[in-house]
């Protein structure tokens, strides 16, 4: 089909109107997948951080320990904007390959890492890997998963990270034990679980189609039709013209009507620049606030939970993957039970709610740690009731951003707004609090737990005024394509 030819298609709203099925299970596992090895690389990460001071190891300080981690940030926030523009020129699924391939060529590197320099690149190589998957996999989610279900799906693969960060937790309790594997030796072989890992996600992809959507878009809407019939005769789904059978497939909450668009190979800069700087400038100041602030959030305190436990609370380094392991399972467990909440009850009421008890949350935690109330128990205990909301509003920024843009350019949406909020307030977060750690005072870190705090209340009052209500909506009604105007 030739670039600007005008056509109908009913892609969208028959994959909408697709009832759940083991396809769409293999969609989950299979990109969910990746937010394992996510959650695996950072945990490991973030546990060898206090063993990587060791003389036997690499020798870091507190400071390299978090500036190591900016660089992972650092890496992922170019990974995302040079990965998420590809995701919208040369499709979802080949960008899959590519970025997983950069992920394993990293972890791999990191455990071959012989002084902080070496360190600090191979972890930023890996972080373009990761950075270039969130761009194509949130895409990939919201194009292929149907829109009543849509959140509490989106919410689920993106929490599944926390299945990753409990793996890794789990192995350093092996692997960075002495008794079983020299200190020396054992961080190395924990970048090697992580590499090996990304093997098996590469062989699940292979059965993830390309985004219907975007094969429209593009001009080959006669190969979307033919993914989306072939998945229709696979879980028995009927469809005849613009009506579905009612039998088979739930009411929907819109019309069954088809998408009207002039086909392109391509969305030139000026037009995504005008998409958001002008004609969505108030989600985009909202998709920048939601993943700047839980960026912020996040990343002070997980990077440096290790150092927080072995300097204040004295735990071993062996031993602080036994206290990640509850705080992991908080995560899991939050956007599992409470993301079918974002479809019902919906989208501003629940990322507001969230967001505010997280930030609440933390104050009072941070106030209890400064009074010397907390042992690294009942800290641990703390930290997993927060980010038991808190993960659930975090995975809701990455659905946020994921699905209030046009179609031709969301993965590039997805990178601008993941790489601005991690480098304002991500990649800072782990080098100013390694910073503060290493001066050992809990006054200047609960300070710092204060400001994380007031960021996601602020986050909050901005969502309540000019968030999106997205649910149960086809994401072309929530935001028409930019191939559709005039149309």
């Amino acid at each position: 089909m030739r670039n600007g030819q005008t056509i109908e298609s009913y892609v969208p709203a028959r994959l909408d109107a697709l009832p759940w099925s083991s396809w769409h299970w293999l969609i989950v596992v299979s990109l969910g997948a990746t937010w394992i090895l996510d959650g695996l690389e950072v945990t490991l990460a973030g546990a060898l951080g206090g063993v990587l001071t060791r003389h036997e190891t690499l020798g870091l300080s507190d400071a390299q320990v978090g500036a190591s981690a900016t660089c992972y940030l650092a890496g992922a926030v170019i990974g995302a904007l040079l990965f998420g523009y590809g995701t919208d020129r040369f499709g979802r699924k080949k960008l899959f390959f590519i970025t997983v391939a950069v992920y394993l060529v990293g972890t791999a590197l990191s455990g071959f890492s012989w002084n902080f320099w070496s360190y600090a690149l191979f972890r930023a190589i890996t972080g373009a890997g990761i950075g270039g998957e969130y761009a194509a996999i949130n895409s990939a989610i919201d194009e292929l998963i149907p829109a009543r279900v849509r959140g509490r799906v989106d919410l689920i693969i993106n929490g599944s990270y926390w299945v990753g960060a409990a793996m890794g937790a789990a192995a350093t309790l092996v692997l960075l034990d002495p008794r079983y594997i020299p200190i020396w030796l054992g961080w190395r072989f924990a970048f090697g679980i992580g590499a090996s890992l990304g093997l098996i996600v590469i062989f699940f992809r292979r059965w993830i189609p390309e985004s219907p959507r975007w094969l429209m878009i593009h001009g080959r809407n006669h190969q979307a039709e033919e993914i989306v019939a072939d998945v229709e005769r696979k879980i028995g789904a009927r469809w005849s013209n613009a009506s579905v059978s009612p039998h088979i497939i739930p009411a929907l909450h819109h019309s069954i009507t088809p998408v009207r668009i002039r086909t392109r190979t391509h969305t030139p800069w000026r037009e995504i620049w005008n998409a958001i700087v002008h004609e969505h400038r108030r989600r985009s100041f909202l998709g920048f606030v939601l993943m700047s602030t839980q960026a912020f959030f996040y990343n002070a305190i997980f990077f440096t939970y290790a150092l927080v436990l072995m300097r204040f609370y004295g735990v071993p380094g062996k031993d602080v993957g036994g206290y990640l392991l509850p705080f992991a399972l908080g995560n899991v467990l939050g956007p599992l039970l409470l993301g079918h909440l974002f479809d019902t009850i919906g989208r501003k009421q629940m990322i507001t709610l969230t967001y505010t008890l997280a930030g609440i949350l933390l104050a009072v935690t941070g106030w209890l740690f400064h009074a010397g109330l907390l042992t690294a128990q009942t800290q641990t205990l703390a930290w997993t009731i927060i980010f038991f909301v808190a993960s659930a509003a975090a995975s809701s920024a990455y659905l946020t951003v994921s699905e209030i843009f046009p179609l031709e350019i969301r993965g590039m949406a997805i990178a601008i707004f993941f790489a601005v909020g991690t480098l304002v307030g991500g990649v800072g977060a782990p080098l100013l609090f390694g910073w503060i750690i290493g001066t050992g005072s809990s006054t200047a870190l609960f300070i710092g737990y204060l400001v994380a705090a007031a960021l996601m209340i602020f986050a909050a009052a901005t969502e309540a005024w000019i968030g999106v209500a997205a649910e149960r909506r086809s994401l072309e009604h929530i935001a028409a394509p930019l191939s559709s105007k005039g149309l």
